[in-house]
């Protein structure tokens, strides 16, 4: 039997402006681990929403959510600051590196605030990473010297250098030409494959869902498919 990597149960979320209304309803949702699944929907469907309760990073909600086998539902913003530096990685549309940091320094930052490894350890961890993705030659380039998809390479690997569980992408591919929405994809469908790794997308790419493993499509607040 798979292991559960991330399960939802009764996810039920509201919002207030400029009357109350449901934006999810009542959402059961398991993953396991090392699958490949992509959320899809129009937009407004709440797909984005959802990606945010399920990160921790947005709690106020119904129901209740467990990452790896833990329930983070209830908890305090520090408890859920520690999970999410921990337990989980990060790839947005937009990479968000530090402009004038190198890239071997952009990926070690979420390595070093997380403090469970020296410096000098940190350091390897994250040039490992960047060799993961060919992109170990670029190490002490500045971030704001690389191309789009370069910086998206080095993105994915600051996402994973705290060995999380599950890789989670609000529209990883959504600011790439399709030879760099290849690539990106070609990598988490490496790390699924090789490491076991789990991830989580929203997309709007139609041709990246259908290459996942699994699609969850969503409408007005629900899964429907």
């Amino acid at each position: 039997m798979a292991e559960i990597a991330l399960k939802a149960g009764g996810i039920t979320k509201y919002f207030h402006d400029p009357v109350t209304f449901p934006v999810l309803k009542n959402i059961d949702l398991e993953v396991s681990r090392g699958e490949f699944v992509s959320i899809v929907g129009k937009s407004g469907c709440g797909k984005s929403t959802l990606l945010y309760i399920l990160s921790t990073m947005d709690t106020d909600y119904e129901g209740k959510l467990e990452i790896n086998g833990v329930n983070v539902t209830g908890k305090s913003l520090n408890e859920l600051a520690f999970i999410r530096n921990s337990s989980i990685g990060f790839v947005f549309q937009f990479h968000y590196l530090l402009p004038d940091f190198s890239c071997l320094k952009n990926v070690m930052i979420p390595g070093l605030r997380l403090g469970r490894l020296s410096y000098k350890e940190v350091e390897q961890k994250a040039y490992e990473k960047l060799k993961m993705f060919g992109v170990e030659d670029l190490a002490l380039k500045s971030a704001n010297k690389l191309s789009g998809g370069q910086q998206q390479r080095v993105a994915i690997a600051r996402s994973l250098i705290n060995d999380p569980a599950i890789i989670m992408g609000d529209e990883p591919t959504g600011n790439l030409d399709s030879k760099n929405t290849g690539i990106v994809f070609d990598l988490f469908q490496r790390l699924t494959k090789e490491y076991h790794q789990t991830i989580i997308a929203v997309t709007h790419d139609e041709d990246f869902a259908q290459k996942s493993d699994r699609i969850i499509e969503m409408a007005d607040g629900e899964v429907v498919k």
